[in-house]
């Protein structure tokens, strides 16, 4: 009688044990990139604006929703539209004071929720939050607008950096952003090999350099979430023209100084007028 093979045994009691690890960091790794809320806090009237409650198709067909705020009535910026891809927590529905004020700009605002998120169908994942900007691009360009700024608030911005190498646009605008996912996670989980197995990417920094658009980088020195130097590493990879702007507030409160806001808002959106 052949005595057990017992090496067989452990090989797949290690095996189990990786891939269990493996799952448990992909777990881990989503639960923090992603903190999507099914429910809306309020409608598009907490803007304080008329707005148009969208519903449309990705290519790989889920139906996702937005808010459409035209622009202000008889304004020079009217065929201008912002889109806005906002963080990682909540929905569109957190974010009406700052749609009120890129509205106040004078430009239209289409604010929408990836997969998983408020209304949309799925679940989010990098690949599929990218053709989620796509297909908000798409619907833009489907109502006429061919001058596009696309603003990307905090993990928007990883995805409103790859939409700017996918889909023509006007200018970029991140606002508390990191460089990557990697990055950050490495930073606030050093003991985790987030560097060597993280999946997720959301790599601006790589991203910036081979864009030739106009970009605005807004960052608080205050953000405890996202450091300061990682704005700073964004613009410096960023191809001209290019703005800086020091805004005020923790990572969540970049209105704190709505003036401020405002100053570099409409700073950018004059030397992309310059450029027309």
């Amino acid at each position: 009688m052949k005595k057990p093979v017992h090496w067989r045994r452990r090989l797949l009691k290690v095996a189990a044990v990786g891939f269990t690890f493996y799952m448990l960091l992909r777990w881990f790794e989503h639960s923090q990139v992603y903190h999507p809320n099914r429910e809306w806090d309020a409608d598009g009237t907490a803007a304080a604006r008329p707005f148009e409650d969208v519903r449309f198709k990705t290519s790989d067909g889920l139906e996702l929703s937005g808010w459409f705020f035209s622009a202000p009535t008889n304004s020079p910026r009217a065929r201008l539209a912002v889109l806005f891809c906002h963080g990682n927590g909540g929905n569109i529905s957190g974010r009406a004071d700052l749609y009120q004020l890129l509205h106040a700009a004078g430009v239209a605002v289409f604010a929408f929720d990836y997969r998983g998120y408020g209304r949309s169908q799925g679940r989010p994942g990098e690949a599929g939050t990218y053709l989620d900007a796509q297909a908000a691009h798409q619907w833009l360009a489907q109502k006429g607008f061919a001058q596009i700024i696309v603003y990307g608030e905090s993990l928007g911005g990883g995805i409103a950096s790859e939409l700017c190498l996918r889909e023509k646009v006007r200018g970029l605008i991140l606002q508390s952003t990191f460089t990557s996912i990697t990055d950050i996670g490495g930073e606030m989980f050093p003991w985790l090999p987030v560097r060597r197995l993280g999946h997720i990417k959301y790599d601006t920094h790589s991203k910036l350099p081979r864009l030739n658009i106009s970009v605005l980088i807004m960052h608080s020195r205050e953000d405890r979430t996202v450091p300061f130097r990682h704005a700073e590493r964004n613009f410096a990879a960023a191809n001209e023209p290019k703005l800086f702007w020091e805004i005020s507030g923790d990572h969540n409160d970049a209105l704190e100084e709505r003036d401020l806001f405002n100053e570099g808002l409409e700073k950018f959106l004059r030397l992309i007028e310059s450029k027309d």
